[in-house]
């Protein structure tokens, strides 16, 4: 089944009220209207594109230790993925495709890390729940988020919710700034220059990472030249 499958059985699922969520339908309404919002804004539109070239960066994962953009890069093309945290479920689907897809993209020589603005305590759950072999990164205040153009502030109701939901993106987070970031997806060349890039203000549509494989292909046989 593929990814976006598997998303879509979740939400009619979630939005049905099923267990474990037992989500009442007016808490729904309030999800699609702020996701609805998001797209009449326009906002995924002031993202990164294909062609543009990409933000260098330097965010640590999990253990504290420092992960630079510049010198992965150095090393073959990187695949970056963009989430919300380990509290969104679509997310975690998400991150669970892309280890499955782990094994193609080292074949083409690419590195693959994800980026949430989550502490790190919760980007070791991430990695642990969902058997990773992949690193985590905390962009603390959604900052390379926001260079990338995806970082949006949640409005007001939408807290409201979050926080009637015991879904403490402050305590998640550790920052008090209610922003997220879009889900994104990137791959960067050597040469810093984006060659793909998907962006949805909607956070249940995702691509797949079998999408990718093109843009890295060619990616390779550039730099083999």
């Amino acid at each position: 089944m593929s990814l976006q499958a598997k998303l879509d059985v979740f939400k009619a699922d979630f939005e049905a009220g099923k267990p474990p969520y037992n989500v009442p339908a007016s808490v729904i309404e309030v999800m699609h209207r702020a996701t609805a919002e998001l797209i009449a804004a326009g906002a995924a539109e002031k993202a990164l594109k294909a062609g543009d070239k990409a933000p260098s960066f330097t965010l640590n994962d999990p253990d504290g230790n420092p992960v630079s953009s510049t010198e992965l890069l150095a090393k073959g093309p990187l695949v970056i993925s963009f989430y919300r945290g380990v509290w969104c479920p679509y997310c975690n689907m998400e991150l669970q495709a892309l280890e499955a897809a782990l094994p193609s993209f080292r074949e083409l020589g690419a590195s693959l890390i994800a980026i949430s603005p989550q502490t790190a305590v919760n980007s070791r759950k991430s990695v642990r729940q969902n058997h990773l072999d992949f690193p985590i990164l905390s962009d603390v205040h959604n900052d390379v988020a926001a260079a990338f153009g995806l970082r949006f502030a949640l409005p007001d109701y939408l807290v409201d919710l979050y926080t009637n939901l015991k879904n403490d993106l402050p305590s998640f987070n550790g920052d008090d700034s209610w922003t997220l970031p879009m889900p994104g997806r990137f791959i960067i060349g050597q040469d810093g220059v984006i060659l793909y890039a998907e962006v949805n203000p909607d956070y249940t549509r995702r691509p797949e990472p079998e999408d990718m494989l093109p843009a890295l292909r060619k990616a390779t046989y550039a730099s083999a030249d």
